[in-house]
């Protein structure tokens, strides 16, 4: 288990307790003796939003209850993306849980106001289980590591059932999702975002490559535009598993769209290889994994799309990486220094 705590910020955890305690006592009317303990940051994992991990107890009807909780708070300084989709990513996690679609946490509660905590944030329940950290990478030390090829092909196979799964998911209960008048779905709302991060990013060193990659990409335009719903950050290392690698939730749905099946199946296959792949620089291959192939055919048969066109979607994909990277390093103040191998990957 990784010991790096990637919060973009941190807090006084009893302050956050007493905090928690007195506004659980408003969302639980029949609860009374409401205590919050274990309060802890994630390991490894979670560079985007502040999420703490907690344990609250009380009294109701006579009895004594507990559950495991986190609590997810809205960015504020530390803003990695152009589009605030905070509420959506509460009504999305809702939907798929109640719909049982993909395994997901329950969420409990959203809190608007952000007089209690500085900004407002959502409860959800706290799921037992291990995830695959980037911090440090999964396949180089761990649990992952230590998997023998079964327990890797269970865990990806897992894995890619659920990626491809949640293109199953109504578009009409999604509506919420929808983009600006001009782009409002499908691929027109994925690319118009990546286009505003563009712009937004626009006096950073590197804000030429990336406008050099835009057009590159929009003049080859792909024909296959599936619709479908985007998770936003599809890999393994977003998934939790049991003892028995399966998958028991599927997490971080900050930036969810409804631009299209492929941008998610794409995304899964970049890191993928960045992470455990054969083709990767800074880990290792991981025997029993599925291949880029294999995934391609899991996918197409569970979620009945076509994968047509992938190779330009992973092209994106490394776009969009890049204006995350780019953006990070802007929050960081530091400059991208291997332009070389930027420029590579973008194809520019």
């Amino acid at each position: 288990m990784s010991d790096i705590i990637v919060a973009p910020e941190t807090r006084d955890l009893d302050e956050l307790a007493t905090a928690l305690c007195g506004w659980l006592a408003q969302q639980m009317l029949q609860a009374s003796d409401i205590r919050v303990d274990n309060l802890d940051y994630p390991r490894g994992a979670g560079m985007s939003h502040e999420t703490v991990l907690f344990d609250m107890h009380w009294r109701e009807r006579g009895a004594e209850h507990s559950q495991g909780c986190v609590v997810r708070i809205k960015p504020g300084n530390f803003t990695v993306f152009p589009d605030d989709l905070f509420d959506e990513q509460y009504q999305l996690m809702k939907l798929l849980h109640e719909g049982k679609y993909v395994r997901i946490a329950k969420v409990l509660w959203i809190e608007q106001d952000p007089t209690l905590l500085g900004k407002p944030f959502f409860v959800m329940e706290k799921k037992i289980g291990r995830v695959p950290v980037s911090m440090p990478p999964y396949a180089l030390t761990g649990w992952v590591s230590e998997a023998t090829p079964q327990q890797h092909r269970k865990m990806w196979e897992e894995g890619v059932r659920q990626l491809a799964l949640i293109q199953r998911v109504p578009l009409d209960k999604l509506t919420f999702l929808r983009g600006p008048a001009h782009a409002p779905e499908g691929f027109a709302q994925e690319w118009d975002k990546y286009v505003r991060f563009v712009e937004w990013v626009k006096d950073d060193p590197a804000a030429p490559l990336l406008r050099d990659a835009l057009a590159r990409l929009e003049s080859l335009t792909p024909a296959n535009q599936p619709p479908g719903l985007v998770w936003g950050d599809a890999r393994i290392g977003n998934m939790m598993f049991d003892e028995n690698f399966n998958v028991i939730a599927v997490m971080d749905w900050e930036q969810p769209s409804l631009g299209g099946a492929l941008q998610d199946l794409a995304w899964f296959l970049v890191l993928s290889d960045t992470m455990h792949g054969p083709g990767t620089r800074h880990s290792k291959h991981l025997p029993g994994m599925g291949s880029r192939a294999e995934t391609i055919a899991m996918w197409e048969d569970i979620s009945d799309k076509s994968a047509a066109d992938i190779e330009w979607y992973e092209d994106f994909t490394h776009l969009k990486m890049a204006c995350t990277a780019v953006r990070l390093g802007q929050l960081r103040g530091e400059v991208i220094q291997d332009v070389a191998t930027l420029r590579k990957r973008l194809k520019v």
